[in-house]
């Protein structure tokens, strides 16, 4: 085979196309710019005569033509030039590099590992020497010795003496392998091996079931097929059951222990008590009761302090939206402030009740921190906690008025004269349940705690009261025993009411039983409910938006709702403070600004604005832009109110916007 020349610089070409190819691009072609002028007559000016310019490289290498014409072999050699014929690695045992065997010049695709071995070769000789109880097998020389030794009979008529002799051939090697067998047998049966040239070899994957005795074989234990559901709430109960049977357990062992100490010291008491005097007994018994009151003179009992006691102060702070940070006035309370309310046209006159019942009258443009007007704090009082104080309209001689709602059950009148505060009660809230027995054999009236008041916007003598008990009452202030109507609101304690700004027979509640609830004058059931999964201390409408409220929970949230875009969930839940360290109670809208002021607990306030998505105002129709807002926030809200009345009412509402409209 030709040795493969060496490698040039130029690129290798071999096809006689190729070679024709460069040769027509051998000589320089000359390019002339379009913009040189002509001579008429040259032969520049044909445009047949000029030439293709073809693009090449700067590099490009011109070749002469027997270079062109030149062939160039090339050859295929079984080398692989990537392989390294060079390579070494370090040896630890000689430190020292030592060669490595050169690496074949072929690659392994497959192979497979037969279990035949060639009769001759080693491994089947110390096969054959270690496993001598198969009788070996005549050789191949052998069979190939007695078939030279038949005669070739080419004659045609001795075929039958062919035939014979067979045979007799035939016979006396079947005597001889039995003779063989019999050697083999009695020296030592040695392995047979297979034909290298004609065996087939077969695997076969079966299951190998293993011998057992009966001593080891067991019984299978019993099955049983179980299933239960797993919630929150099964598995509480589940720990609390095995709590308590742990601490069953644990009661009956510390029972058994003591009845066994009781056992083992009986004998020592009944010896120490014979030999003990009377008089001793008695002495000792004196020693401890002097001691012990000995102690309780000096030290302050454990369970002195209780929740029971009373606040023992308060103040009022009136702050702004510019300085947020520090109180503009302050005022001092002898007893804990439970509620205010500010005068609608008087700013500057406050209303406050009082954690020990009594209600105060602050004037915050007096320089002095005192109030300016307070009840008596023995007769002309609250028999509990006043939780909720509101002003009323003013008496027809200027007098101011204020009504309070307390824990003892009374709904007080408060009239503002020139030195004192004058008391009327308006309404005492009994229960609508028989009297029992009182502790003297008399029969008592039970009494509702009253917790939240409000007034009808329209008619000032028409106001809803809540209690504990979870009731709503709607009273007159000109019907001092009589209920106008009952709500059988919430089942907790009620803790807020207000009545809807642009429809006054709509009014919102909430409660301690999670949910807060819509409700219209007259009816019993409830129009809205929703359930905010805790406790909601207060709930106020929007002053811009009829159909927008918020409440505020013990975890934290506040919620906002609008009725007419989601009338089954909040179109906001926010976390106002921290989780599990503050509860919030009380929340308040801006009349002007889209602000909410929150309180909570602990005596701080925190004011958050809505977004704009929060308070969108209703937009007035094609037809009749000039509509006044407050009309149209009352059509959205009977619009709204039509879906969840009954047919018939809901038909007057439709023909009551329709009329509107129409004006």
């Amino acid at each position: 085979m030709p040795q493969k020349p060496p490698p040039r610089k130029p690129p290798p070409v071999t096809t006689q196309k190729s070679a024709s190819r460069l040769r027509s691009i051998k000589s320089p072609v000359k390019v002339k710019s379009s913009y040189q002028l002509r001579e008429p007559g040259g032969e520049e000016s044909d445009p047949w005569l000029k030439g293709k310019s073809l693009l090449k490289p700067d590099d490009q290498l011109d070749l002469s033509e027997k270079e062109l014409q030149e062939e160039i072999t090339r050859s295929l050699v079984v080398k692989n030039p990537l392989i390294h014929s060079d390579w070494v690695e370090y040896s630890y045992k000689d430190r020292a590099f030592i060669s490595c065997e050169p690496q074949p010049n072929f690659i392994t695709v497959q192979e497979l590992e037969s279990k035949v071995i060639h009769v001759e070769s080693p491994e089947a000789a110390d096969q054959l020497h270690e496993t001598p109880q198969v009788a070996p097998v005549a050789k191949s020389e052998d069979f190939k010795n007695e078939i030279e030794e038949e005669p070739i009979k080419e004659d045609e008529e001795a075929d039958e003496e062919k035939d014979e002799e067979d045979d007799d051939k035939f016979n006396e090697k079947r005597e001889a392998d039995s003779e063989m067998q019999s050697n083999g047998a009695s020296e030592g049966q040695k392995k047979k091996l297979t034909n290298q040239f004609n065996f087939s070899d077969r695997a076969a994957l079966t299951s190998v079931y293993p011998t057992r005795e009966i001593g080891t074989q067991t019984i299978p234990p019993p099955r049983n097929t179980l299933n239960e559901y797993v919630t929150q709430w099964i598995i509480y109960d589940t720990y609390q059951q095995d709590y308590e049977a742990q601490q069953r357990e644990k009661e009956k062992e510390r029972v058994s222990k003591m009845t066994s100490q009781v056992k083992k010291e009986e004998p020592r008491k009944k010896s120490s008590k014979g030999g003990m005097d009377p008089t001793m007994v008695r002495l000792l018994q004196a020693a401890k009761i002097i001691e012990r009151m000995v102690n309780q003179n000096l030290y302050d009992e454990i369970s002195q302090v209780n929740f029971e006691m009373k606040a023992t102060e308060g103040y009022v702070c009136l702050f702004t939206l510019k300085n947020p940070s520090f109180p503009e006035y302050i005022n001092y309370c002898d007893s804990g402030a439970m509620c205010l309310d500010i005068h609608s046209s008087r700013s500057n006159f406050i209303v406050v009740g009082r954690y020990d019942g009594s209600v105060a009258v602050y004037n915050a443009h007096l320089p002095i921190k005192e109030a300016q007007f307070e009840s008596n704090s023995v007769t002309n009082k609250h028999g509990g906690i006043v939780w909720q104080v509101c002003w009323g309209p003013d008496l027809i001689d200027g007098d101011l008025n204020f009504f309070s709602v307390s824990a003892d059950g009374k709904v007080c009148s408060w009239i503002v004269m020139q030195n004192e505060l004058s008391q009327t009660l308006v309404i005492h809230l009994l229960l609508n349940i028989d009297p029992i027995a009182g502790p003297n054999g008399n029969q008592m009236n039970l009494v509702g705690c009253g917790t939240a008041i409000s007034f009808h916007p329209e008619n000032p003598e028409i106001f809803l009261v809540g209690t504990e008990e979870g009731n709503i009452y709607k009273c007159s202030t000109a019907y001092a025993s009589l209920y106008l109507f009952t709500y059988e609101a919430h089942h907790m304690p009620v803790y807020r009411i207000e009545y809807n700004k642009y429809s006054p027979d709509i009014f919102i509640s909430c409660g301690a039983d999670w949910r807060v609830k819509i409700w219209e004058d007259g009816r019993d059931e409830p129009l809205f409910v929703f359930d905010l999964g805790c406790s909601v201390g207060d709930v106020k409408w929007a002053p811009y938006s009829s159909t927008v409220f918020a409440a505020v929970t013990e975890d934290c949230r506040i919620h906002v709702f609008d009725l007419n875009v989601n009338k089954y969930r909040g179109i906001c839940v926010q976390n106002v403070v921290a989780k599990n360290r503050f509860k919030l109670s009380r929340l308040a809208f801006n009349w002007y600004l889209p602000v909410i002021i929150i309180g909570d607990d602990k005596g701080f306030i925190t004011t958050v604005k809505l977004s704009p998505n929060l308070r969108v105002k209703a937009k007035p129709p094609k037809k009749n832009i000039q509509m006044d807002q407050r009309i149209l926030e009352q059509l959205k809200l009977e619009k709204l109110l039509a879906l969840v009345r009954e047919p018939t009412a809901s038909s007057n509402v439709i023909d009551a916007e329709q009329s509107e409209t129409s004006k």
